[in-house]
């Protein structure tokens, strides 16, 4: 009796021990998962070896490159602070604004690297004046594909553009943790913003600026309210289409994103 006494408090005991156990570890898994240090750019990090090549910096065609290694070291959540304003930053959806998608996302990345300020007025006299520049130059300024916003960065803007093709979730995350901010062209209707007019662009440009646990962080300039806004990672890698000069085969397009540096 006195035994099987020793052995019921033992046993109490134990149990006791291995609730305290399991509750320390899932304290600290939710500690390690939801307190971790979100990495923040303020300002373009110093120029170094590109995250997925280490080839020049002119436009190219340049295959995925990450791996599963990669991909485990990438930080849990990166927010790189590009400044924003809408295609239509004085609320006028006529054209050029209607169609200016690419030159505004070119342009917020163009502030970010050059640390110029960003105002409504300032976006949209940058709009009218690339729009007219690529109207000279390319012949037209609507439904750009990557590499030809690329173009339109090196030439009216002296930087560095690289288009990436047949990319990956990890490699987008690769270049955000890098810090550098990554322009996306899009089949516009299967993103789901409820912020677009009608059923939304068939074809569209933004700029992913971040990353968490579930989600892509954007400055979509599709929307005024497009400031951060997040898409679930799957949904916007699955829309990611390059122009195929066609609205109704945009989604037989290349996977592509565009990365803009100094």
């Amino acid at each position: 009796m006195q035994y099987t006494l020793s052995m019921r408090l033992l046993s109490g005991k134990s149990a006791s021990l291995l609730f305290l156990a399991v509750l320390l570890s899932g304290t600290a898994w939710f500690v390690y998962g939801h307190l971790q240090p979100t990495i923040v750019y303020k300002a373009p990090p110093t120029p170094k070896e590109d995250p997925l090549t280490s080839q020049g910096a002119a436009i190219e065609e340049t295959e995925s490159q990450a791996s599963s290694s990669v991909a485990s070291a990438l930080p849990p959540r990166v927010v790189i602070q590009v400044p924003f304003a809408s295609q239509a930053p004085l609320g006028d959806w006529g054209m050029p604004y209607q169609e200016a998608c690419e030159e505004s996302s070119l342009i917020l990345v163009h502030h970010y690297l050059t640390g110029e300020a960003m105002s409504p007025e300032i976006m949209d006299a940058e709009i009218r004046k690339m729009a007219d520049y690529e109207v000279n130059e390319l012949g037209f300024h609507a439904d750009t594909t990557a590499e030809e916003t690329g173009l339109v960065a090196q030439k009216f803007y002296g930087h560095k553009a690289t288009v990436y093709y047949d990319i990956t979730i990890d490699d987008i995350k690769k270049q955000i943790a890098a810090g550098n901010p990554v322009i996306v062209p899009l089949a516009g209707r299967d993103i789901g913003n409820p912020y677009y007019s009608g059923l939304g662009p068939w074809y569209h440009m933004l700029v992913i600026v971040g990353y968490d646990g579930k989600n892509f962080i954007t400055n979509d300039v599709g929307t005024k309210r497009g400031e951060g806004y997040k898409y679930p990672q799957q949904v916007l890698y699955d829309a990611i289409h390059d122009w195929t000069g066609s609205k109704e085969d945009i989604r037989n397009g290349r996977k592509a994103i565009l990365v803009v540096t100094r």
